[in-house]
């Protein structure tokens, strides 16, 4: 009886270390799992077909923000895009000929650590950060004229920065419903709540934002699932247009004309949009 006793204590023991080693590993190393950032030498040249400038942003803290500015003539405004989790703006480029292309200037940068952007990086930092460069923005094109654009990671960062201030529109791509919330679908069986160190609330950022907001997502979206589109809809029913696009997956909406029609339509404020509101 009494080794029955010490076997189950001795599996209880181990059992409770490891969910412990595992919470620990999950908490100094959720910034790996999260993100996925490429780091380029401060050396390097970015090259793309369209007119561009660099531009660097030195913090308070001593960190460095690196971004790049895309300009058309006569712009109808500027696209202020925040990126996925993943590489740095070497690639994420490319996406400027989506917007360029209808008519508006071209903003993206890199959180730090990624690209050639530099320092410590918090839920708080990254948000700071934004906001530094959205105020940027403001005093070269007027709030009025700038776009937010949120794609993944990027559409709670954006949500946040739309709720401080008085963008011209709000536009999510492939959003989840928190950060919080979606992580712990997959990490159920841990105390996520306390561990997590992003909790990116887009759920109650997205009840302050005054702009409209434009949701596009994939039905077909197995990473992050159009139900939490639906979900933060229904949050403001009455200011969110939901947008599926059929077909489509996590990575591939620029892949499809739908997205490009749609998306100028929303840029031109067309009449269309207005019949996707349902």
């Amino acid at each position: 009886m009494e080794s029955s006793l010490d076997f189950w204590f001795s599996i209880a023991i181990w059992v409770a270390s490891a969910y412990t080693a595992l919470c620990v590993l999950f908490y100094f190393a959720q910034d790996l799992f999260f993100f996925r950032p490429e780091r380029l030498p401060h050396w390097f040249t970015y090259q793309y077909p369209f007119p561009f400038s660099e531009v660097n942003f030195d913090m308070e803290d001593g960190g460095v923000v690196n971004a790049l500015h895309f300009r058309v003539p006569n712009s109808k405004g500027v696209v202020f895009y925040i990126k996925g989790n993943s590489r740095s703006i070497k690639g994420w480029g490319k996406f400027a000929k989506d917007f360029v292309g209808k008519g508006y200037d071209f903003f993206i940068l890199d959180f730090r650590g990624f690209g050639k952007s530099r320092g410590r990086r918090t839920e708080d930092i990254l948000y700071a950060d934004l906001q530094q460069v959205y105020k940027w923005l403001a005093a070269q094109y007027g709030e009025t004229r700038i776009v937010l654009y949120g794609r993944s990671l990027g559409s709670g960062l954006a949500t946040r920065v739309a709720s401080w201030n008085s963008p011209r529109m709000l536009i999510l791509d492939c959003p989840y419903y928190s950060f919080l919330y979606h992580i712990t679908r997959y990490g159920f069986l841990l105390p996520i709540r306390r561990l997590l160190r992003y909790h990116i609330r887009t759920d109650l950022f997205i009840k302050k934002v005054q702009c409209p907001v434009f949701i596009l997502h994939g039905r077909k979206d197995r990473l992050i699932p159009y139900r939490q589109s639906e979900m933060l809809r229904r949050l403001v029913p009455g200011n969110i247009r939901l947008i599926p696009i059929e077909g489509a997956g996590h990575n591939n909406l620029p892949d499809f004309p739908e997205y490009h029609d749609l998306l100028y339509d929303i840029l031109h404020e067309e009449t269309i949009v207005e019949a996707q509101r349902a």
